[in-house]
């Protein structure tokens, strides 16, 4: 017998639901509100989670990620009367099981119900797999997602697409799924495609034989061949060549290769594993990529969100990259203040991690001799983040074009300066966020992805606090 939970405010459908459960011989409980669904899932142990999104205290979706990682991992079945595709889009990357749209009809409901049951049983049937994480830094839901994702695709031989933004950390997850995998034993050979010289592309990536060209003295082995019997990790596939990408199709095809200059195909046997930070599908459509290698490279794809939406991973980070630091320099282990810390959480980040480790490097090598991290140790461009001031044009250089009185009063009434509407912007929605969370901190921080020191700070800034009504 199956443990389900029902989340919905209508109590004509939390009945429905329940009696439906109830004939298929299973047992259920319910909630009327997202902190008492939530509650609940933390609480017991249940197989199957039925979920509205549109409830009294905000949008579940937020804490779905919450719900899908608590301690019995239970199967999430949306359903709701509201939403769409994006909505769906969204369920399904936090690890919904299916999507259901109201009015239903009870065999919509009981298809995907005896699906995900049916793959609990079969799932609990395999043996735990304890996975190697290797650096990957970080407890948030969205990368616990995507430790899931390893885990998943480790288990077997598909090829795996990972997209994200640069610095995000693609080629961790690349050889964290390798040494996951039947093949960790096996070469991890990576190749950053962007930096592999078009006329030599050939030769580096299936090899060459002595004499094949010019300046090829001796025989030489390509990158695809020493990935035999590992895996094979092409980063920025999207910079692939295109006379490339059709021999990698053969490849993948055949599992055989042939040297520049080789009369003979060579048997390979590897496991590709690609990144981009590109919009593959969207270069496909415009005839940059081809469509059929698309199809065979992303069997299974995962993807890395921004560190600006890990939440709490940052500091976690930083204190582990501020460590690794240390050592590498031979000096002792700095300590880091809370304001140094809000700083780095008050930035947006746009190249990820490895903006940030290049940020923490320059902290302490400013430090020097001092035993502690203090704002005062990072680069100014970062430290006046956290103030909300947006920079001056008029004084960003003598080639800036400054309107006259009569035009800059007329596009003045028609926009407002940027820093004043992100400023209301910024109020605006921490307004509805408090509202929302009916002044719950920890749920505030959930919804908004946003760190609690970080949220207090933009609280101050805008003179708000979560007892004060709107």
């Amino acid at each position: 017998m199956a443990q389900f939970l029902i989340v919905d405010d209508d109590p004509k459908i939390v009945l429905f639901l329940s009696e439906l459960v109830e004939n298929w011989g299973h047992s259920s409980d319910s909630a009327h509100t997202i902190k008492d669904g939530l509650a609940l899932s933390i609480k017991n142990n249940f197989d199957i989670v039925l979920l509205d999104l549109e409830l009294p205290d905000g949008n579940a979706l937020s804490v779905l990620p919450d719900i899908v990682r608590s301690s019995s991992h239970p199967e999430v079945i949306i359903i709701t009367g509201t939403g769409g595709l994006n909505g769906a889009k969204l369920a399904f990357k936090h690890g919904a099981w299916d999507y259901v749209q109201k009015p239903f009809i009870m065999e919509e409901v009981y298809l995907p119900v005896s699906r995900a049951l049916e793959y609990r049983k079969e799932k609990t049937k395999n043996e735990t797999i304890v996975l190697k994480r290797g650096k990957i830094i970080g407890e948030s839901a969205v990368i616990h997602h995507c430790l899931d994702a390893i885990a998943t695709s480790s288990r077997t031989n598909v090829s795996v697409l990972i997209t994200g933004e640069t610095g995000t950390g693609k080629e961790l997850i690349a050889r964290s799924i390798h040494e996951n995998s039947r093949r960790s034993e096996g070469p991890f050979v990576p190749i950053n495609c962007g930096a592999v010289p078009e006329s030599l592309a050939e030769s580096i990536f299936f090899g060459h034989e002595k004499g094949a060209f010019t300046g090829a003295d001796m025989k030489k082995q390509g990158l695809v061949a020493q990935a035999d019997g590992g895996t094979l990790f092409l980063d920025e596939i999207g910079e692939l060549p295109r006379h490339i990408q059709i021999s990698l199709l053969r490849v993948l095809q055949e599992k055989c290769i042939r040297p520049v200059g080789a009369k003979k195909e060579i048997n390979v046997d590897f496991r590709l594993v690609s990144a981009t930070n590109r919009d593959l599908k969207e270069m496909a459509a415009q005839k940059r990529f081809r469509q059929d290698l698309l199809f065979r490279i992303h069997s299974m794809t995962i993807d890395l969100p921004p560190l600006r939406e890990r939440g709490n991973d940052l500091e976690e980070i930083a204190i582990y990259q501020i460590q690794k630091i240390c050592k590498d320099y031979e000096v002792e282990i700095k300590g880091i203040s809370p304001e140094f810390i809000s700083i780095l959480n008050s930035n947006h980040w746009p190249g990820n991690v490895r903006e940030l480790i290049n940020v923490l490097e320059a902290a302490v090598a400013t430090v020097g001799s001092d035993p502690t991290l203090y704002p005062k140790h990072l680069p100014p461009e970062y430290r006046t983040a956290a103030l909300g001031i947006e920079p001056d044009p008029q004084k960003m250089g003598s080639k800036t074009v400054v309107p006259d009185v009569e035009d800059k009063k007329e596009i003045s009434e028609q926009i407002p300066i940027f820093s004043k509407y992100r400023f209301d912007s910024e109020k605006k929605y921490l307004q509805t966020l408090i509202q929302k969370a009916k002044g719950d901190r920890k749920l505030a921080c959930r919804i908004s992805n946003i760190s609690q020191a970080r949220l207090y700070e933009l609280l101050k800034k805008h003179n708000l606090s979560f007892n004060r009504r709107f």
